[in-house]
């Protein structure tokens, strides 16, 4: 079996700027990315986290940490660039897996407004 690290990228919008907000949104996304593509957190290299400038009320990686099993993953976040006319109130999510499944096997995941920034991809 040849292992490999694999990048799944995802994204979705949050609904106003809140903790709360944030957490839902982040979970969401999370979930629809697990049950899609069927990894186990045991599996993952890391998670890396972006946020829009304007979603400042909460860190995604808090709330990854809401979810069985990401306690021991390493989580990453960091704030995006604003250039004129980008998505608002966005957060990006990359899972860095250890798997057997080739590249194109992997389902990228793109939620509410995000859909916008993939509609090459079925979400």
């Amino acid at each position: 079996m040849n292992v490999a690290v694999r990048g799944i990228r995802g994204a979705i919008t949050v609904d106003e700027n809140s903790g709360l907000a944030i957490t839902e949104a982040v979970v969401e996304l999370l979930r629809k990315m697990t049950n899609v593509n069927g990894f186990q957190t045991e599996d993952l290299a890391a998670v890396l986290f972006s946020s829009t400038p304007d979603l400042n009320a909460g860190f995604p990686a808090t709330a990854a940490r809401t979810l069985p099993g990401y306690e021991a993953v390493p989580l990453f976040g960091t704030s995006e660039i604003n250039p004129p006319g980008s998505l608002p109130q966005c957060v990006r999510i990359l899972i860095l897996w250890n798997t057997d499944k080739p590249q194109s096997a992997i389902r990228h995941i793109f939620l509410k407004e995000a859909a916008a920034l993939r509609p090459d991809l079925e979400c």
